[in-house]
């Protein structure tokens, strides 16, 4: 039954302790953090699209106006100097707001551009990672199910091991396997305990020799129990 549990034991050790499994959750803790960058890089670069798509609008409205108040001048219909004056003050005004918008938009998209680099990079980073975690996933399923086989294997001969043996018995090895890292019973070697590897006194010993076979032995260092 020890032989059992301990292999258990291991085989669960081995399933968590996988060095795909390992490498997976730092890749999806890589990816998280990555996820988190490119959410602030694209918040950033949406700001400066929406920035610049206001400034176009408004660049589209002032170039209208300009061409509306250029073919008013220009069809002959105003003959007044103070109006003509007028309208022509208005054109300069517009086109130097036309200047100043156009400055905005330019100035907008060479902000944008290494933002779009940035993004563009990020998410390519993103498939990367994305492709070797899926890689690390397949690996990892494979290596549990193998794992998971021994593991049916051994809790069912565990299972059938335990057939028979008293309750109170089983109670004090749950405890002793608790206390004492997994080990409640060793073997008894060369009249060594071979759970905590130290030699019983040859009083201890003369005693585990001659008593029964089913008698309950425990060793006097550890309190593992003893098999002969």
């Amino acid at each position: 039954m020890q032989d059992h549990d301990s292999a258990i034991t291991r085989l669960r050790h081995r399933r968590r302790a996988l060095p795909e499994l390992a490498e997976l959750e730092s890749l999806v803790e890589q990816g998280a953090a990555l996820d988190l960058s490119l959410a602030e890089v694209v918040a950033r670069r949406d700001e400066v699209a929406r920035r610049q798509r206001r400034v176009e609008d408004e660049l589209a409205v002032v170039e209208h106006k300009l061409a509306v108040e250029q073919a008013r001048l220009y069809s002959g219909t105003v003959s007044l100097i103070r109006e003509l004056q007028a309208m022509q003050t208005e054109i300069d005004a517009l086109k130097r707001r036309q200047g100043t918008l156009e400055d905005s938009v330019l100035e907008a998209m060479t902000e944008r551009e290494p933002l779009d680099e940035e993004v563009a990079s990020l998410e390519a980073q993103r498939v990367a990672l994305d492709d070797r975690a899926g890689g690390l996933r397949v690996v990892v399923a494979e290596a549990q199910t193998t794992i998971d086989v021994e593991l049916e294997v051994e809790l069912e001969a565990r299972a059938a091991a335990v057939v028979g043996i008293p309750a109170a018995v089983m109670t004090s090895y749950e405890r002793l396997r608790t206390r004492l890292d997994g080990v409640g019973i060793a073997r008894l070697v060369n009249g060594r305990c071979d759970g905590c590897h130290l030699s019983l006194s040859r009083t201890e010993l003369a005693v585990a020799l001659r008593e029964d076979h089913d008698t309950l032995l425990h060793c006097e260092q550890c309190g593992r129990i003893l098999v002969r």
